[in-house]
């Protein structure tokens, strides 16, 4: 049924609990399958003890097999093993005298024991946590000002830019203003003025 190996205490509990299957499975007597099926135990006593049997073998196979299940899922025996060493260390010690930082006193307060245990854990994580969050809180605060930065250069290129199509605006509009007309003529006449005159 299960690993016949382990402490003394996952013995006793795994016979406990073979005797605990045994039992209920067997709680339903051959009386009380009579009661249930009277015509049949009647015509077929045998064929009837059989089947009430089979029942019982089934009922019994079935709850080992759900318990295998069950201890393995939860590593019942290996945690039962831990007790059980922990147990004989605690004994062995008690023999010796000695005591340790985490012996049991019967004026303890469960509370005070795991305040004791727990508080500077949590102080350290709180400590960690703080630190982490200064951290990100520096950095945050460089990103943010290399955010700002980057919106007033990018501020300042668009005024810039706005700044360069206006001037290009007034330009344009002096230009159309311009009589093109007559500096192509001033053009024409300037090139025609400066080609070199050709020898006779």
């Amino acid at each position: 049924m299960y690993n016949q190996s382990g402490s003394r205490r996952w013995t006793h509990f795994r016979s406990a609990l073979q005797l605990a299957i045994q039992r209920s499975a067997h709680k339903w007597t051959f009386e009380d399958f009579t009661e249930c099926f009277p015509l049949y135990v009647e015509e077929d006593k045998n064929g009837a003890s059989a089947t009430f049997e089979s029942i019982a073998e089934y009922i019994e196979s079935q709850t080992v097999n759900d318990l295998e299940k069950l201890f393995k899922d939860y590593s019942v025996q290996d945690n039962i093993d831990i007790l059980h060493r922990v147990v004989n260390e605690a004994k062995e010690r008690k023999a010796k005298g000695g005591i340790g930082k985490d012996v049991w006193k019967e004026d303890l307060e469960p509370r005070v024991a795991v305040c004791a245990r727990t508080v500077p854990i949590f102080e350290s994580e709180v400590k960690r946590v703080r630190e982490t969050l200064a951290a990100m809180e520096a950095e945050n605060m460089h990103l943010q000002a290399l955010l700002e930065e980057n919106v007033i250069a990018t501020n300042d290129g668009k005024q810039r830019a706005k700044e360069l199509l206006d001037i290009l605006d007034v330009v344009y509009e002096e230009w159309q203003k311009l009589p093109t007309d007559e500096i192509e003529a001033w053009t024409v006449q300037t090139i025609e003025s400066l080609k070199p005159e050709l020898p006779p």
